[in-house]
């Protein structure tokens, strides 16, 4: 399918460099991808779909700027513990995803676009997890669909028990201020991964999409209130990266205790968050996938 930026044009050296990197990172991982593509009234979707063709199904939202094929590391052992998994790029994020509108209108059309994306799978109901941003997103479907989501994997998430801290934002911002470039943005990666092992393929995927998309922006909402996660009905796990410089990890695993009494919420160490997927996959993905595992 062909992609362009969500509006206006393309960094002209970048986006044609982002999109070679994008299939030379997928051609690596260890399982075979199978490329899928999508409709949703926002546009055509991106889904790299992978694992027995028969598994229970298994949505992966990625974090804000990651793309769907961030989750190399975790592949075989996905696919291994007999899941079909069905790695989302972002709407409205770099990728291979496009958007056909100048923006999206916040959190409802978040909900709209996967409600699409499972329709146009063909799925009444997957489980579901998230990265960082993509933690928002799945938890915000969770809420908004409670009967579309089986089990909710929530994977340093942001924004999902508590805020930012002041500093990453701060951080963050000037990344965002003209001119985008790469450069950039693997500087704001190696700071904020803190020495923690960071995938050097993925990083530099990262960075072309960072400035071969200038429009693209994450949407913006509320945290969900208390009152809001005491109606989650989904089996909740909850990992936290323990050098997390988003968020105080450990404070916010007391919080996510707290608000969902019956969730599963570790804190592992030694990862980033922006190294979390990368840095010890075999506790990452062992974790998860025990949770995933069909209870008797």
């Amino acid at each position: 399918m062909s992609t362009r930026p969500v509006t206006g044009p393309p960094a002209p050296a970048s986006l044609p460099a982002f999109l070679a990197a994008y299939d030379e990172a997928l051609a690596r991982w260890p399982v075979p991808v199978e490329p899928l593509t999508v409709p949703t009234p926002f546009g055509a979707t991106r889904v790299n779909a992978f694992g027995p063709d028969d598994g229970p199904p298994l949505v992966l939202l990625h974090g804000g700027g990651a793309t769907g094929a961030c989750w190399s590391a975790g592949a075989a052992a996905l696919a291994g513990a007999g899941h079909r998994v069905l790695a989302a790029d972002l709407v409205g994020d770099p990728g291979r995803s496009t958007l056909d509108r100048p923006r999206l209108g916040g959190t409802a059309d978040l909900s709209a676009w996967l409600d699409a994306v499972l329709d146009g799978l063909g799925l009444p109901a997957a489980d579901l997890a998230g990265h960082s941003y993509g933690g928002w997103i799945a938890l915000r479907y969770a809420l908004h669909a409670p009967a579309r989501v089986g089990r909710l994997a929530l994977l340093d998430p942001t924004r999902c028990f508590a805020g930012f801290r002041p500093g990453y934002l701060l951080r963050a911002l000037p990344l965002f201020l003209p001119p985008r470039s790469a450069a950039k943005a693997r500087a704001y990666l190696d700071r904020e991964s803190g020495g923690t092992h960071l995938d050097q393929a993925w990083r530099e995927l990262y960075a072309l999409g960072f400035a071969g998309f200038p429009a693209a922006r994450p949407v913006t909402g509320p945290r969900p209130t208390r009152a809001e996660l005491r109606t989650l009905t989904a089996p909740v796990l909850v990992l936290l990266a323990e050098r997390s410089r988003a968020h105080d990890s450990r404070a916010v695993a007391d919080r996510a205790r707290r608000a969902l009494p019956d969730a599963t919420v570790t804190v592992l160490p030694g990862v980033s968050h922006h190294s979390m997927l990368s840095a010890r996959p075999d506790d990452l993905y062992r974790r998860l996938t025990d949770f995933l595992a069909p209870r008797s």
